[in-house]
C-alpha cells in the first residue's frame, strides 16, 4: 500500500515562522526602534521633561561644537578607549595562552582568572578599588615598603584615569574565555606538523596562532571599543568624574545632562554623537579588515 505524503502549503509555514517571531518583532518594535527614532527627534528640540519639547533643529549640536564639557568629556573617552582596549586584548591573550596548557587542575586557574569578570563594578568592588587607592591604602604601603614616596592616585588627573583602566583591565575574564576558546579550537596537527619542522614556540605563535585567530581578536576588538566608548559605572562610582574632570566620560555626560540638568534635549543629541562616533570606529575597523584580507588574498 503506498504511503500518503502530506505537504504544508508554503502560505502556512511562512505565516507560522511570523507567526512564531511576532513576539521579538514585537518586542524590537516597541523597545529598541521606536525609542531609537524618538531619541533622534529629541536632540533636535529643547526639552526638560515638563514642558512639551520645542522644536531647535541642530541647534544641539551647534552649542556642542563649543561646549567645554563636551569637548572634555569626548577627550577622555577617546583617550581611555586608547589605552584601555589595546591592553584588555593583550592581556586577555597571554593569560588565555597560559591557561591553554592542560595541566592539573586548570579548570581552577581558569574560574579564579574568570571571578572578576561575574564580580563587574559592583559596590563591593568600588569599595575594594577606593580602598586600595587612597593615601594610606594598600597600594601606598605597598610602595612605601619598597622605598618610594606614596602617590596621590585621586588628585593626579593621568593616575585616576589609569585607576579606571586598571579596574576594567582587571575585569578581563569575558575576553579571556572568548580567546581560551578560540585556542582549543586550533588543530594541534598544526603545531605538531610545525615542530617536526623545527619550529619553536615563538614563530608557532605568529605563524600558526595569530592567523587562526584573526577573527575572534577582531570580534573582541569590537566589543571591547564600544565597551570603553560607553564607559559609565566605573568612573561614577569611583571618581565622580574628577580630577578636574579627568575621568568624565561622554557617558557621565549623557546622565548629568539628562538627569542633574534636565536638558533632555541636548542629552539625547550627545547621545547620537555617540553612537555616530561608535559607529564610524567599527566602520573604520571593517575597512581596515577588509583591506588587510584582500591583500591575503
Amino acid at each position: 500500500m503506498k504511503k500518503k505524503t502530506y505537504r504544508n502549503p508554503v502560505g502556512v509555514s511562512r505565516f507560522t515562522g511570523l507567526l512564531l517571531i511576532s513576539p521579538f518583532i514585537a518586542g524590537s518594535a516597541l523597545f529598541l526602534i521606536y525609542p531609537f527614532f524618538c531619541s533622534f527627534l529629541l536632540g533636535m528640540t529643547n526639552y526638560d521633561g515638563i514642558r512639551p519639547p520645542e522644536f531647535t533643529g541642530l541647534n544641539n549640536y551647534r552649542v556642542m561644537l563649543s561646549d567645554e564639557s563636551f569637548r572634555k568629556a569626548l577627550g577622555v573617552t577617546l583617550k581611555y578607549a586608547a589605552f584601555l582596549v589595546p591592553m584588555k586584548l593583550l592581556v586577555s591573550l597571554l593569560t588565555a595562552l597560559l591557561l591553554a596548557q592542560e595541566i592539573k587542575g586548570i579548570g581552577i586557574y581558569r574560574t579564579v582568572f574568570y571571578i572578576p569578570s561575574i564580580l563587574g563594578s559592583n559596590l563591593a568592588v568600588v569599595i575594594m578599588w577606593q580602598y586600595l587607592f587612597t593615601s594610606k591604602g594598600l597600594v601606598n604601603q605597598l610602595l612605601s615598603l619598597a622605598g618610594a614616596s606614596p602617590v596621590s592616585w585621586y588628585g593626579d588627573p593621568d593616575k585616576a584615569l589609569f585607576i579606571i583602566v586598571l579596574l576594567r583591565l582587571w575585569e578581563f575574564g569575558s575576553t579571556m574565555i572568548i580567546f581560551l576558546t578560540a585556542l582549543r579550537g586550533i588543530p594541534k596537527e598544526l603545531y605538531e606538523a610545525a615542530k617536526v619542522d623545527g619550529c619553536g614556540p615563538v614563530r608557532a605563535f605568529f605563524a600558526i596562532t595569530l592567523p587562526q585567530m584573526k577573527s575572534v581578536i577582531f570580534v573582541n576588538l569590537i566589543l571591547q571599543t564600544i565597551a570603553a566608548f560607553q564607559e559609565f559605572n566605573a568612573p561614577y562610582m569611583i571618581t565622580g568624574g574628577g580630577p578636574l574632570r579627568s575621568t568624565y566620560t561622554l557617558g557621565m555626560l549623557i546622565y548629568d545632562e539628562m538627569f542633574r540638568y534636565n536638558e533632555q534635549g541636548y542629552a539625547n543629541a550627545v547621545s547620537w554623537v555617540l553612537f555616530m562616533l561608535i559607529s564610524a570606529a567599527v566602520a573604520v575597523m571593517y575597512a581596515v579588515s577588509a583591506f588587510l584580507r584582500r591583500d591575503e588574498e
